[in-house]
């Protein structure tokens, strides 16, 4: 004869212990969801950017597998060509060019160069050559190329400043403080700039700048500084006149606050004389259209005529 053997049920201690263990799983859950939320809220870029970054993660890795079978092969042109359609078919190419940076160059010159870039994939973008072909550029002091995933090309341009307009014969170029040549302008748009002339001249663009700061009054009324026989500064004012200074840093600049001082006492800008030399340590002499020159003397200031002149 059978019997049947009943279990009994559980007891509420076990039940309690079964619902407490629920309620640990269903906690644990949500602490590492809200955990896990937490950590991409921190992350510089949205889900769905994400997503595209770790399909590219996926792609990229058959693609690598794709180069090492290819190469193997012998044939890394086509991996070549299957990492590009890979990398596009996942978004990733160029469509975009941020332009940063620039004030005076001409942007069609970069785009030339930046667009033979667009619709490449943009791994396969390279950067150093883009860099090199726009340092090529007059204007271009210094570029940065970088990649702004996932269809930016983004190029920064550090632009050279002009300092002052080169004469040669009858041309005119924008130059900046080495004298690197920025680009030709006609007379017209040198005018109310400083303009410098004679062999070397460009390379002594900061030289002058600091002469000049030794009598910043002066410095807007000069139109032209010439460069003499790679040594020493004639400059000419806006009236026509030429003031000739001797050879050396600190004797050019003392030179100058001198003939700030005279002409503050005797109006010498504007006035008769055509030509000032003072290369003589201790002489003013002033040319003047009848042929007669002028002597001042610098220590005591008085003025006296001198037949003949002082050669240039």
């Amino acid at each position: 004869m059978s019997q049947t053997i009943k279990r009994k049920g559980k007891t509420a201690r076990k039940a309690a212990a079964a619902q407490g263990n629920r309620a640990k799983v269903r906690s644990a859950k949500a602490t590492g969801g809200s955990a896990l939320d937490m950590a991409m809220g921190w992350l510089p870029f949205t889900e769905a950017q994400l997503q595209r970054l770790f399909v590219l993660a996926i792609l990229a890795a058959v693609a690598a597998l794709a180069w090492v079978v290819a190469s193997a092969a012998g044939v890394p042109g086509m991996a070549e060509a299957r990492f590009a359609q890979i990398s596009k078919q996942a978004g990733f190419e160029v469509k975009h060019i941020e332009l940063r940076g620039v004030k005076n160059i001409n942007e069609l010159k970069i785009y030339e160069r930046a667009l033979a870039q667009k619709y490449r994939a943009m791994p396969l973008v390279d950067l150093e050559q883009l860099r090199s072909e726009l340092l090529e550029l007059p204007w271009v002091e210094d570029a940065r190329v970088s990649r702004q995933l996932p269809t930016t090309l983004v190029i920064d341009i550090v632009e050279r400043s002009p300092r002052a307009v080169l004469r040669k014969a009858d041309t005119y170029a924008l130059i900046d403080e080495t004298g690197h040549e920025l680009e030709v302008i006609d007379r017209s748009a040198a005018k109310g700039k400083l303009i410098v002339s004679g062999e070397g001249a460009g390379q002594e663009i900061i030289q002058l700048s600091h002469l000049l700061e030794a009598a910043p009054a002066l410095k807007p009324r000069v139109r032209e500084a010439q460069w003499v026989g790679n040594r020493r500064w004639n400059l000419v004012f806006e009236t026509g006149q030429v003031l000739a200074l001797p050879e050396g840093v600190k004797e050019s600049a003392g030179a100058l606050v001198t003939f700030a001082r005279l002409d503050g006492t005797n109006r010498l800008i504007g006035g008769r004389a055509i030509a000032i030399d003072m290369r003589a340590p201790d002489r003013v002499y002033l040319r003047v259209p009848e042929g007669e020159v002028q002597e001042i003397s610098t220590q005591g200031g008085a003025v006296a005529l001198a037949s003949g002149g002082n050669g240039q």
